[in-house]
């Protein structure tokens, strides 16, 4: 997809959205950087799946890069699990990544699908690393990272298979979010998000799920309006995953690592007292 190269004011049209982009171009968090240095893939989400008790055990001096690698085996689990959800996609076919970060999931399925993939972010930084990612990767004739608003990408409609947002919702409206999806995806595409969303039953915002809010900038939406949102937009569901259960133990062993932030603990509470799910949801474009 070519565009022209965009203004911050044309991108970033609020106060809060000029926030999230301060945030993420100033971000060096090196539980990032360091876990994308173990192979080169770079996420900016969690993981999923029960990690190896070994690297908690043996010699004291590698203990810690021992935790950081098995911590990206989970992340990178994460995306793939994504992926699995992306159904039929081809090498001719075009894919979105929505708040693309550095570019991990990005990578990972162009290597899967030998797809076109274009990701959009916010914050300049992170499409500048990402598009220099591609060019050491070899693959930047097929994988291309864009300054662009999510809400409004600016790409032709019904341009693509399948799009997703692996952990970027809670940063903008998502009747607004799932409209310029629904318009970029051709008839029968495929949108996938994996997403952490506060639980209704148990009502408002908990203590811990506010605290997640606060240290990330963001505004975690409740279950019910990514359900309502999606109809609206002509998004129906047609898979919906608790990954709750399977994303604890890499927040446990996350906690045990020297690049722990703090935030573990909100999240553990959040998600073993219920106030906090942990979402993949796949929905068909009609």
């Amino acid at each position: 997809m070519t565009s022209t190269m965009p203004s911050s004011e044309q991108v970033l049209r609020t106060d809060y959205q000029k926030s999230v982009a301060e945030y993420w171009n100033a971000e060096k968090d090196p539980v990032n950087i360091r876990l994308g240095e173990v192979d080169g893939l770079f996420h900016h989400h969690y993981g999923i799946g029960d990690y190896d008790p070994s690297v908690l055990e043996g010699p004291e001096e590698t203990r810690d890069a021992r935790i950081i690698e098995e911590m990206h085996r989970l992340e990178t689990a994460q995306a793939n699990v994504l992926l699995d959800h992306l159904g039929e996609v081809g090498p001719d076919d075009r894919v979105m990544d929505t708040g693309s970060g550095r570019g991990g999931t990005s990578f990972m399925a162009n290597q899967r699908f030998g797809c076109h993939v274009d990701g959009v972010s916010i914050s300049q930084k992170q499409v500048d690393f990402a598009n220099a990612q591609a060019e050491e990767r070899g693959v930047s004739d097929k994988v291309a990272f864009h300054f662009k608003n999510m809400l409004d990408t600016g790409f032709a409609s019904g341009s693509l298979r399948a799009s997703w947002n692996n952990e970027s919702t809670m940063y903008v409206d998502l009747f607004e979010l799932f409209r310029e999806h629904a318009r970029l995806l051709e008839y029968g595409g495929r949108y996938v998000t994996i997403t952490g969303c506060y639980n209704d039953v148990t009502g408002g915002r908990s203590k811990a799920v506010s605290r997640i809010d606060e240290h990330y900038t963001c505004n975690i939406h409740p279950r019910s309006a990514y359900f309502r949102a999606m109809a609206a937009n002509n998004l129906v569901p047609i898979n919906v995953v608790d990954l709750t259960d399977q994303t604890i133990p890499y927040w446990e062993l996350r906690a045990q690592s020297s690049v722990a932030t703090g935030i573990e603990d909100p999240f553990l509470t959040a998600y073993k007292e219920g106030s906090f799910h942990y979402l993949l949801i796949a929905a068909d474009r009609v």
